[in-house]
């Protein structure tokens, strides 16, 4: 009976749900307007809608019940109660290593192929393992927070008195449980900030100086700016965004990280930004671009179902439009540090080629940062210098 109530939960939920919605703006309404949900309820009901979408686009002609009893196997490796009431067979195999799951999926349902799962292969960074990618979209992604120099040992302290368990990555990068509540763990204390481990990764392109002049062109919720800031706080820094609200919480970020020495501007990197930056040069510049946000879909893997083909385009015809307007503010002779939470070729390798061919940028280093062998966000950033 409970299984079987999970499963009508489970159906409201993808039957209401807006496909342009993130599932986690979605989740916590959707739970408000049905307050009977326990905290069990619905921590059940969000691993299940999860999981369905964890399934990207395979067996997209097969009904959404079977897709989430395969999704549920795929994606657990300990047996639940629903997966042992809907798929006996497949409960007793779920500790089964993932390659033995997809064999015994592919007998079920012969139509079923991996590849499906995120059908741009084709369109994936050289460098990734498309197998190793692929896989990863079956595993949640770990809960990473990058702990502020001298608090190492009250947060490791603190994790272990709550009983957390985490992966020490590097000594400030730490892993924890995803869906760990950390404002009941550390209430009013301000020893971390929550970064994924491949952006935390990007700090290794910057090399900033002292009393240098940067610029955060697209700062977001300011995590770039933070990392630039510990590793140099005598910087001057400008930050942008065309968010107004977005820049509004910046605010009360550097305010806690104590980063106080900074101008913020409301820009629009698709247009002329004269009249902001005119008489600005800078010593270095991040340009953490809008992009499909293709390597973080494994935290967000709603956003595979809703992706279409030429979206791609889009996002590279977008990062050419705001380039001209970022560039022309650097100083020869200094970086631009180019950062996309995209798996995609067209947002990477093919805009430092353009980069390098229609500005004469030199490239100095660049990677793909595969978070995806990580439980983390996959990324890719190159360090060019104005020439």
């Amino acid at each position: 009976m409970k299984a079987l109530n999970q499963l009508k939960t489970f159906e409201r939920i993808l039957g209401e749900y807006p496909a342009d919605t993130p599932l986690g703006k979605f989740l916590p309404g959707f739970y408000r307007l049905n307050k009977q949900m326990g905290s069990t309820d619905r921590r059940i009901a969000g691993r299940l809608i999860y999981n369905y979408f964890r399934l990207g686009k395979a067996l997209f002609n097969t009904s959404s019940e079977e897709r989430l009893f395969v999704a549920e196997f795929l994606c657990n490796t300990q047996t639940n109660s629903f997966i042992a009431h809907f798929k006996p067979e497949w409960a007793a195999c779920i500790h089964f290593g993932l390659d033995e799951k997809l064999a015994m999926v592919k007998k079920a349902h012969p139509g079923f192929k991996l590849e499906d799962v995120f059908p741009w292969t084709g369109e994936l960074s050289p460098s990734i393992d498309k197998q190793v990618f692929l896989k990863s979209f079956f595993v949640q992604p770990d809960l990473y927070i990058r702990v502020l120099k001298g608090f190492e040992t009250q947060v490791k302290a603190t994790l272990a008195k709550a009983e957390i368990v985490f992966r020490e990555e590097e000594e400030q990068c730490l892993a924890l449980p995803n869906g760990t509540r950390l404002e009941l763990i550390f209430p009013d204390k301000h020893w971390f900030e929550v970064q994924d481990r491949s952006s935390q990764q990007t700090a290794q392109f910057f090399k900033p100086q002292k009393w240098e002049h940067w610029w955060d062109a697209c700062a977001a919720s300011g995590g770039k700016s933070l990392l630039l800031h510990e590793l140099q706080p005598d910087l001057k820094l400008v930050v942008s965004d065309i968010r107004e609200s977005i820049l509004a919480n910046l605010d009360e970020r550097f305010q806690q990280a104590g980063l106080r020495k900074y101008q913020k501007k409301l820009v629009d990197l698709t247009k002329n930004v004269d009249p902001e930056l005119h008489d600005y040069e800078f010593d270095g510049i991040i340009l953490d671009a809008p992009c499909s946000g293709s390597g973080t879909w494994g935290r967000t893997p709603e956003m595979i179902s809703q992706f279409q083909d030429f979206k791609i385009q889009s996002f590279q015809n977008l990062q050419r439009s705001i380039v001209p307007n970022v560039i022309k503010y650097l100083k020869p002779g200094k970086p631009l540090i180019y950062i996309t939470c995209s798996a995609f070729k067209a947002e990477n390798e093919d805009m430092v080629d353009f980069l390098i061919k229609e500005f004469g940028l030199k490239l100095e280093k660049t990677s793909v940062l595969k978070g995806y062998e990580h439980k983390a966000d996959t990324m890719f950033v190159a360090r060019m210098i104005k020439t």
